[in-house]
């Protein structure tokens, strides 16, 4: 099948690239995307993304070190050649720019095959993929009822599962003091109301950002037994020393019935295999511009399954990382899901040049076959604002 009719496609053994740019869109107060785009010989462009907001300069700088190593590389050696180095001094900003660069190539290689993305993955397992809403971005009001909203208006649109983050300001250095304990009743009760409004066939999820000590992780999650949680969500930090407790919390969220799930900058397969040997979490959640690309996390994946862990991507950014996150879910042996920044900006599908798929709950892999396109009126008429780093910052 080729799915771009003015030029047939070409043998990647013939092509090189030529060309590596970024361009950032703003989308919000709260939020910048970052896409890789890179061109070949034969005239083609892929994207990728590299989302790590509030780090938009220091991405630029590094890019223009690491681009001129990958120009001049055949399309069909970028696999092996380029590949993410979880102790890499580049840290996050530069294992995600490579991470987006395999994403890019990725779409190339589709793009030269006339096939679909997962064509260049392996075989499909499925050819529809579950959604989740992230309804965290789209929430301005903080409140319960604000909560509440959000979702509501997410359940009109299709959706029956939903995740959010509602511990807004805690910190692990403050636990215990009042400030702390007023925060996470907060939260609890946010989730609380959640629950009350959706009824009880719906699917609930609670991110906590590593925000909690072991303690208050353990409180909030008894806490939040009236909730019936499906996962709970990053609670501590995801380090040598706290892997004891992760123990102890997935214990306890065992006893619950709740599934605990993390590791969203988790760097390629080897940080992964990791975590599988330790038994840390029942769900990971590799995301695509970080874990390094699409390739890379389809090999998470297939090492999930074999240790007996779930595979749900971690997506909540734009609709780059949203293609190639459907893709390697379609190819996965298991993926229950797949998360979706819910109404956070109209960007989202603006900022495509064509649409890709069709539906909110349910993404048809088939209906978004055709490599995406940015839109360049709508990058040039919302250029990079300055926003506030993540909660990593605040962690250190």
């Amino acid at each position: 099948m080729n799915l771009d009719p003015a030029c047939a496609p070409t043998t990647v053994e013939a092509v090189h690239i030529v060309d590596v740019g970024a361009r950032v869109l703003n989308v919000s107060d709260k939020t910048n995307w970052f896409f890789l785009r890179v061109e070949d010989s034969a005239g083609r462009t892929g994207f990728g993304e590299a989302t790590l907001i509030g780090w938009e300069p220091v991405m630029l700088a590094a890019l223009a070190q690491m681009a001129p190593r990958w120009r001049g590389l055949r399309l069909d050696q970028v696999r092996e050649a380029v590949r993410v180095a979880p102790r890499s001094a580049a840290g996050l900003v530069g294992q995600s720019l490579v991470s987006a660069f395999l994403q890019a190539c990725a779409s190339l290689q589709a793009q030269h095959l006339g096939a679909a993305l997962h064509a260049v993955l392996g075989e499909p397992h499925r050819l529809e993929v579950p959604l989740y809403a992230n309804i965290n971005r789209a929430t301005r009001d903080r409140s319960p009822a604000g909560f509440v909203r959000t979702a509501l208006r997410a359940r009109e649109q299709g959706y029956t599962r939903f995740k959010a983050a509602p511990f807004d300001g805690l910190l692990p250095r403050e636990a215990g003091s009042a400030q702390a304990r007023q925060r996470i009743h907060h939260g609890i009760d946010c989730m609380l109301a959640l629950r009350d409004a959706l009824g009880p066939q719906a699917m609930l999820m609670v991110d906590c950002y590593w925000r909690f000590d072991e303690a208050g992780a353990l409180q909030a999650l008894a806490d939040l037994a009236p909730a019936r949680l499906h996962w709970f969500e990053c609670p501590v930090a995801e380090t040598h020393a706290h892997w004891p407790a992760l123990r102890r919390i997935r214990r306890a969220c065992a006893e619950q019935g709740v599934r605990l799930a993390a590791a969203e900058t988790q760097i390629g397969l080897e940080s992964f295999q990791t975590v599988f040997d330790e038994g840390l979490y029942d769900v990971v959640m590799p995301d695509v511009k970080y874990c390094g690309g699409p390739w890379e996390m389809l090999r998470i994946a297939q090492a999930a399954h074999r240790a007996g862990v779930g595979f749900s991507p971690h997506n909540p950014s734009g609709p780059i990382c949203t293609w190639h996150s459907l893709h390697v879910a379609a190819v996965a042996p298991e993926c229950a899901m797949l998360e979706v920044q819910f109404d956070e900006s109209p960007l989202y599908e603006q900022v495509l040049a064509a649409p890709l798929w069709r539906g909110q709950a349910v993404l048809q892999v088939e209906s978004s076959v055709q490599a995406p396109r940015l839109a360049q009126a709508v990058l040039d008429a919302h250029p990079w604002r300055e926003v506030p780093q993540g909660i990593e910052a605040l962690l250190g």
